[in-house]
């Protein structure tokens, strides 16, 4: 079965830097914005290595934690190799695991997280991911010198950086459940349009999850999505009404709430730290919710593949949370 549930995991805390643009959207309550994408360094690459290392000493720093109290950091980004963790995780000295899901980064480290802490001798784990929309731009489409224009269909990558504090102790948010998801392929070539692509992969995901446990989607109080955008949002609301006959009211996209429909960013967010800027910044923020399930979305292309005329598969991994007053 690919549904677990946790008996005693817990996010103890988490820690969020949003870019310059993320900044003047929804969002409400991050820790640190950026005045500009270079962070005060000389490339975006180690502006996102920066941004994550700021978020993981804050972590750190507010928990009165030091580098040995942590068994386990487990993370990933966009970069080619998950460059930006690779070089990011250098700097402590944890017991380090790599991970890629592109834009499903975030629920994959968490589920990675919560399966050490609930299974084994494991106490703390922080969890990281961080986009740059320039770092992405450049590796996955053109480099924004190159003034390439952009179908709606596209999304816009999220700059921001995001690391929880997983642990046993009891505390506001509980990690409950999750479910892994199976990469699926619908044989879409358009590398623009990642909503469409990852729209069948929800939707596969939030069934499976549903059945596995027993539920309906009203069992939640939201439905979060990471970052199918304004597109791929609608595709996935069609999607499951057509093919598993669910009809959705309690749901959103991340990458919708992101920013605000002046910002010209296409069908709207992307990039793994769309979704728990979100989550964290806006949803958490507006103590509307108590059980939420967060799905999140990632195109598993490369810009070598795309260009060679494959398909695109993808794949979602949910998680589900549960806000204990």
């Amino acid at each position: 079965m690919a549904s677990t549930k946790y008996k005693n995991v817990y996010l103890t805390d988490y820690y969020t830097i949003v870019g310059p643009l993320e900044k003047e959207g929804r969002l409400r309550g991050y820790n640190i914005a950026l005045d500009n994408y270079y962070y005060n360094e000389n490339t975006f690459e180690k502006a996102e290595i920066k941004m994550q290392k700021v978020v993981i000493d804050n972590i750190l720093f507010k928990n009165g934690l030091r580098n040995d109290d942590i068994d386990l950091l487990v993370g990933g980004d966009l970069s080619n190799q998950i460059s930006v963790t690779n070089y990011s995780a250098k700097n402590f000295g944890f017991p380090f695991l790599g991970v890629y899901a592109a834009c499903a980064t975030f629920p994959e480290s968490l589920i990675i997280g919560a399966n050490f802490l609930d299974n084994m001798a494991y106490k703390k784990i922080i969890s990281i991911t961080s986009s740059h929309n320039l770092t992405a731009e450049k590796q996955f489409r053109y480099p924004i010198e190159y003034g390439a224009p952009k179908p709606h269909t596209a999304t816009f990558t999220a700059t921001g950086s995001v690391a929880t504090l997983l642990t046993k102790v009891p505390g506001h948010i509980k990690i409950e459940s999750s479910t892994i998801g199976t990469p699926i392929d619908m044989g879409i070539k358009d590398a623009n349009n990642m909503g469409a692509v990852m729209a069948p992969a929800a939707a596969l995901t939030l069934n499976r999850h549903l059945q596995d446990l027993k539920r309906s989607p009203e069992y939640y109080d939201l439905i979060l999505t990471g970052d199918l955008g304004c597109v791929g949002s609608e595709i996935f609301k069609q999607y499951l009404k057509i093919n598993n006959g669910i009809t959705l009211k309690n749901y959103k996209d991340a990458g919708c709430e992101l920013f605000l429909e002046d910002q010209e960013t296409y069908a709207g967010g992307s990039g793994p730290v769309c979704l728990p800027l979100v989550l964290f910044n806006r949803i958490l923020n507006s103590r509307k919710y108590q059980k939420i399930l967060i799905i999140g979305t990632g195109s598993l292309h490369s810009s070598t593949l795309v260009n060679q005329k494959n398909t695109i598969p993808a794949i979602a991994h949910a998680v589900s949370l549960e806000v204990v007053r």
